[in-house]
């Protein structure tokens, strides 16, 4: 007996996953308790003013840790031993630090040292009025943290660089110096621009843990969700609500986040394909 021809592969019906589905109903039940309940409704109007802090703290720090980062990994493929020694010594010694350690380090030890070090350097422009003279006062909380989100996750993002620009073939390094270009021509023109479409993705996981680590910043007095959170359980006791809120909204802005980067990857991935 002759073998019908296999016909066309069926498409499988895409389904929604189960986990997906149960934090969705779960995000509706909260938002109804936020519409419904005059507690959650308190609670959310006074917390909502530390998701834009959270917000703009994580877009600052981050968008400074991917300069600083592409910086390291850059020096760390340097053909100059002497770069490559401190972006590795950078790189190790910052990884190895916690960031609420970091966070601390920054905020009380590396900010006045910065303050004394500009009354210093600059003692001349700042006695001829040229300059003003800081105080560790001028120091915003809120910068202190900055930085030291930028530090913590300068190093972490520089390994990814490194990572994606290795990823690249040496033949393309290859054909563009066959081309005429130079090392610095051919990394901003070839490399780069094939290295970022493979780190995308995992910097997309990188901020995403940046939200979550912003929460650290409310040690150091930081108007963001948690602490605003903390202050307000605090006066009211309402412990179990106020935290509700505060995982509800962390929950909103991590998970919409990371399926915005799923999405991302898979539509590069359709784009390679």
């Amino acid at each position: 007996m002759a073998a019908t021809p296999a016909g066309p592969p069926r498409r499988h019906r895409r389904e929604i996953p189960y986990w997906l589905l149960a934090i969705f109903l779960l995000g509706v039940l909260f938002a109804w308790l936020i519409a419904t309940d005059g507690n959650y409704a308190t609670i959310f109007r006074a917390l909502r003013q530390g998701v834009v802090v959270t917000l703009w703290v994580s877009f600052v720090a981050f968008a400074l840790a991917i300069a600083l980062g592409l910086l390291v990994a850059l020096a760390r493929l340097s053909r100059r031993r002497l770069l490559r020694e401190v972006a590795t010594f950078y790189v190790e010694v910052v990884r190895g630090i916690p960031v609420l350690v970091l966070l601390f380090y920054i905020a009380f030890v590396g900010a006045p040292q910065l303050v004394a070090l500009w009354n210093l350097v600059l003692a001349g422009p700042i006695d001829a009025g040229l300059l003003p003279g800081l105080s560790v006062r001028d120091f915003d909380m809120t910068w202190r943290a900055i930085f030291a989100l930028m530090i913590s996750y300068s190093a972490f993002i520089a390994e990814i660089f490194r990572a994606g620009i290795e990823a690249v073939p040496a033949g393309q390094t290859e054909a563009a110096q066959s081309l005429g270009l130079n090392r610095r021509q051919t990394m901003r023109l070839v490399v780069l621009p094939q290295a970022v479409r493979v780190v995308i993705p995992p910097l997309g996981n990188d901020f995403v843990a940046m939200i979550k680590d912003s929460a650290l910043v409310s040690a150091l007095g930081v108007q963001d969700i948690t602490q605003l959170g903390k202050v307000y359980s605090a006066s009211t006791f309402l412990f179990f609500e106020t935290y509700n809120v505060v995982a509800y909204l962390y929950l909103v802005l991590t998970i919409s986040l990371s399926l915005m980067v799923r999405g991302l990857e898979a539509r590069m991935k359709r784009t390679r394909g």
